[in-house]
This record gives structure tokens, sequence and C-alpha cells, in this order.
């Protein structure tokens, strides 16, 4: 897989085509697995996650034929490469960012990603564009048990699949859910769902999961607890509350509309002014100004710009992919610089802006 052609497209979490997609931007499905016969990640010798990568990328090979997927040795990947892919959620910043044998496989589209010698042995992840979440778990079934036909994985008749975190044990799956909610931000109402959500065992995480912030008003919704509950009772008890928060920012944006759609209008356009004429601008303003030019073209407030547009200006003024785009490392400043030069060139329809 050549990571410089990816430049060209966004994953598939801001692809913006599959349903409900101006509100949820990507439905994904997390399985964690360990093999029987060697110690979790955090006890493993150097040796031992060397097994383990040699072990799971043959196993990951004998289904390639299916599944059509690359592999990627993240060891001997530089930083700019590894924080790309956490960029395009393929892979976590712990995988990134931790060290030894380590790898992950990736499908052409991007929908399927298996890490290897993360936080578990094997994090299989299918990922869908929009409110998709019986599609990912088809999806993630099929290739979960095509691995567990080639190798044993640690399970309990009593506990269920066994995982590093004691929070993941029984079918270790995460389900989650990424929505864009600026209406509820603006209306000062999110955290009143945020609060909600937490009472019926729901987390709420930014951007980039666990730890991460809510940059450009993006809000993944997943579960919290898997022991006890089944794999279709977990989907469905995110799956229940997401047309719930579907309804809630539709409504929220309604009303603005009606009761302060000036202000709004003026707002959606002050930041569509400031992306497509700043000199320098920081990912996290970007991220910020470019929420609110996405929920303006939902309205129709902005005319001429597309929404896939749109998403892709979200992935591809990242730092990462900034600076494959340019061919370069380039420094906080330059970053910048570039950034805003990258948004005039898109936003103004200027010359160039396609060969990007």
């Amino acid at each position: 897989m050549d990571l410089n052609e990816l430049t060209n497209r966004s994953g598939e979490w801001l692809r913006g085509s599959g349903p409900e997609s101006d509100i949820v931007i990507s439905s994904r499905i997390r399985l964690a697995r360990n093999l029987a016969d060697f110690p979790f990640i955090s006890r493993a010798t150097e040796f031992d996650r060397a097994e383990i990568e040699k072990v799971l990328r043959e196993r990951v090979a004998e289904i390639n034929e299916e599944s059509q997927l690359a592999y990627l040795d993240v060891n001997e990947l530089g930083g700019l490469d590894r924080q790309f892919l956490v960029e395009r959620q393929l892979i976590s910043r712990e995988h990134a960012e931790s060290e030894g044998a380590r790898g992950v496989a990736i499908d052409a589209g991007e929908r399927v990603s298996l890490m290897i010698n993360e936080e578990d042995h094997l994090r299989i992840q299918v990922m869908h564009s929009g409110f998709d979440l019986e599609n990912a778990w088809n999806r993630i079934d099929d290739i979960d048990d095509r691995m567990e036909r080639r190798v044993t994985f640690a399970f309990s008749d009593t506990l269920g699949y066994l995982t590093a975190c004691p929070t993941n044990v029984g079918t270790g799956m995460r389900v989650s859910v990424m929505l864009h909610l600026p209406a509820l931000v603006i209306t000062r109402q999110i955290e009143k769902v945020f609060r909600s959500l937490q009472k019926i065992s729901l987390a709420v995480r930014g951007l980039y999961g666990e730890g991460s912030q809510a940059m450009g008003d993006f809000y993944q919704i997943s579960n919290q607890i898997t022991l006890g509950r089944g794999e279709l009772d977990l989907i469905k008890q995110v799956g229940d509350v997401v047309p719930v928060l579907i309804d809630y920012e539709r409504r929220a944006r309604d009303f603005l509309m009606q009761e302060s759609q000036e202000s709004l209008h003026d707002r959606v356009s002050r930041a569509f002014g400031i992306l497509s004429t700043a000199q320098t601008i920081s990912s996290e303003e970007t991220m910020h100004l470019l929420s609110s030019v996405r929920m303006g073209v939902n309205l129709g407030l902005i005319p001429d710009v597309e929404i896939p547009i749109v998403n892709e200006l979200f992935i591809r003024t990242q730092p990462a992919h900034l600076q494959k785009i340019n061919g370069s490392e380039l420094d906080t400043a330059d970053r910048n610089i570039e950034r805003a030069r990258f948004l005039r060139r898109h936003l103004n329809h200027e010359d160039g802006a396609s060969e990007n």
C-alpha cells in the first residue's frame, strides 16, 4: 500500500456517503482478541511480541485473497507515516507511539484494519461511512470467524474472550458511532446529552478515541462494558440511542434557523471567510471553523460548496496529511502557513486545487 496515494482521497470515516451522513460521520465496530499461547502485551517479552506479530501476520495473509488486505510493518514506518494512519483512523495513537514488533493490515477501501500488538494481540476494526452498524457487524463477524479458524484465541467458558483491559472482557467488542453535533454545542445542550448517555453506560470520547478532545464538534459514542452482554445486544444499545441524538441535533439546527438565522448565517459566513482568506491558521482553529461551515452547507446557508469538499478538508489539513501533500516535513509555523494556502486554494477554487 502506497500511503502517498491515500493523501488524494478522504478516508472512510469522512467519505460522507452512508446513511444519515449529514450528522453521523461513521460507524465502527472493534474486536479485541489475544492468542491463547502467549502472555498479554503488558507481560510479553520482545521475543514474544515478535512471535505474536509473525503468527498473526501469516494468518492475516491466509485470508488476504478474500479481504484484499495490505500489510504494513508499523515499527518500520517513520513518525510522519504513523501519524498519517492515526489521522485516517486506521491505527490508534497508542499503536503509533509504542515500540517493538507490530503491524497493521488495511483493505483498499480503508474500511477494515487489523492492528497487531496494540493493547491486545489483535484488534480487528471495521468502519463504515454514516449510520451503518449492521453492515459493519456483518463484515467484522466474518473476519473474526475466518481468523478464529486459523488461531486459538484466549477464551473462558465463564467470562468469554480474555482481554488486556477488564472492561473489554466478554465479547471484546467496542461499538462506536461518530457524530457531528455543532448545533447542540451552540445551544449549550451538549453536556445535558452527555450526562444522559453516561447514565445508560455509554461513553463519550473525542475525535481520536479515549483521552482525546472533541475537535470540530465530532463526538464518538460507544459502549463502556462488554462483560455479560451479547454482540447484538451491544449493537442495539448504541444503535437505539443514535436516532435520538440525530433528532436532538436536527431540532437544535431547526431552532437556530427559526430563532436566530441571521446570527447563525453570520457565524458560518465568518467561518467561511476566515478559512478562505487566512494567511496562517492552526489545525485546531481549522477544525472549529470547518465544523461551522459543514453545518452551514447542510442547512443551505453557504452556496457553491459541497459536503465532500468540506469533509476532505477536515482530513487533508491535519498535520501529517498536510506534510505528505507538501512532500516534506514542516515545523508548526510553516504548517500553519501551508494549511492556510491549501484552504484558500480549495475554497476559492484557485488553479491547481484539484491537482493535490
